[in-house]
C-alpha cells in the first residue's frame, strides 16, 4: 500500500524541486542557434549540421545551443532566408539563390564555368570567394560560416546522349532558371521549366523525355525507374553556403563567435568527407538500378553552351565569369 507523505516529506521535495530548477536555469544556454535547412534527416548535409551541433555544444561548455530544424521545417530556403533577416531563425544552407540580393552569387551555378573540383575549390576559397562573401553579407545580412560542394548536375534520359547533336529536340525538363533554359535551349534542346515534384509523372507518360540533376536526387527521386541513362554531363559543377545572421553573431563575445566559426571549419571537413563518399554509392547505387552511365565529350557542350551563358550574364558577373576561367 502507498503510504500519505508527511508535511515534512512535501516541504523537502518543493526544496529540492526548487533547487533543481534553479541549477536548470544556472546551465541554460545563453544563446540559441535555430539552424534551419531543406534537406532531410539522412542527408550529408544534415548529418553536417547535427556535427556542428555537437562541436558549439560542447566547444562554448553549453553556453550555445544549436536546435536543427531538417526537412524544411521553418520553411523553404527562401522562407529561411526571410526568417533569418527578421530575427526568427539563425543559420540555414543556401546557394545561387542569395543573387536575389547579391549578384555575385550567380557564379555558384553558372554552366560550364568550372573544369572540375580544384578549379571549383581555387575560386571559392581565393579572392573571388572573398568577393561573393563580402557582397553576400553586405546585402543579404547573412554571414557565410564556410562551404559544401555540391554535386555536379547530370543528365538523364532514355537514349544514350554524348554530344550536343545527340539532343536532336529532346523535351527536356529544367528548373525555372532562365540561364538554365537559354543554356539548353543554345545546345539543342527543348527546355521544359517545370517543377521537380512533376517530373517523375512526366517522364513516365513521356511528357518529357529527359530531365538534369546530381545523382543525390536522381535516387532519391527513383528516376531509374523511368530513366536508362546517366549522361555524365558535369554541366553545372556549384557550391552552397552555411551562412548565420550577421546581427546575432555579432550579439555573441568574440570567444563564442570563434567557437562557431571554429566549429564551421570541423563541419566542412567532416561533411567533405561524407561527400565524397556518397558520390561513390550514388554512382553504384543507380549502376545496381540498372541505370548505364555514359561519357560524354563535356569539352563540346562547354563551347556550344558559352554563348548562352555570356548573354545571359551582367557587366559585374562577365568580369567575375572570366577571371574564374582564367585560375
Amino acid at each position: 500500500m502507498f503510504s500519505t507523505p508527511t508535511l515534512k516529506q512535501l516541504l523537502t521535495g518543493a526544496a529540492i524541486g526548487v533547487a533543481l530548477a534553479g541549477s536548470q536555469a544556472v546551465f541554460a544556454a545563453d544563446y540559441t542557434l535555430k539552424f534551419g535547412h531543406l534537406a532531410n534527416e539522412q542527408n550529408i548535409w544534415n548529418k553536417a549540421a547535427l556535427k556542428f551541433k555537437e562541436l558549439v555544444e560542447a566547444d562554448s561548455d553549453g553556453q550555445i545551443e544549436v536546435q536543427v530544424f531538417p526537412n524544411e521545417q521553418l520553411g523553404n530556403e527562401m522562407d529561411v532566408i526571410n526568417s533569418i533577416q527578421l530575427g526568427t531563425a539563425d543559420m540555414t544552407i543556401t546557394g545561387e539563390s542569395l543573387q536575389n540580393w547579391a549578384p555575385k552569387a550567380a557564379m555558384m551555378a553558372v554552366p560550364y564555368l568550372f573544369r572540375d573540383e580544384d578549379h571549383l575549390r581555387q575560386a571559392v576559397e581565393g579572392d573571388i570567394g572573398d568577393e561573393i562573401e563580402q557582397q553576400i553579407t553586405e546585402r543579404t545580412g547573412l554571414v557565410p560560416l564556410t562551404w559544401f560542394e555540391r554535386g555536379p548536375r547530370e543528365l538523364t534520359s532514355n537514349r544514350s546522349i554524348k554530344t550536343p547533336e545527340d539532343l536532336d529536340g529532346i523535351r527536356l525538363r529544367v528548373p525555372n532558371v532562365p540561364l538554365f533554359v537559354d543554356t539548353w535551349e543554345a545546345l539543342g534542346a527543348r527546355p521544359t521549366p517545370m517543377a521537380f515534384s512533376e517530373v517523375f509523372t512526366s517522364l513516365q507518360q513521356n511528357t518529357i523525355e529527359a530531365q538534369e540533376n546530381p545523382l543525390s536526387l536522381i535516387e532519391s527521386a527513383s528516376l531509374s525507374e523511368v530513366q536508362q541513362y546517366v549522361n555524365m554531363t558535369d554541366h553545372v559543377r556549384s557550391w552552397i553556403y552555411v551562412v548565420i545572421g550577421k546581427q546575432k553573431l555579432e550579439s555573441m563575445p568574440d570567444d563564442l563567435q570563434s567557437v562557431v566559426r571554429d566549429a564551421a571549419a570541423e563541419m566542412q571537413t567532416y561533411e567533405a568527407e561524407l561527400f565524397t563518399e556518397d558520390q561513390q554509392r550514388l554512382k553504384q547505387s543507380l549502376q545496381d538500378k540498372g541505370m548505364e552511365f555514359v561519357e560524354v565529350d563535356q569539352a563540346a557542350f562547354a563551347e556550344k553552351a558559352e554563348p548562352a551563358v555570356l548573354d545571359a550574364l551582367d557587366d559585374e558577373q562577365s568580369a567575375l565569369y572570366e577571371r574564374i576561367k582564367a585560375l
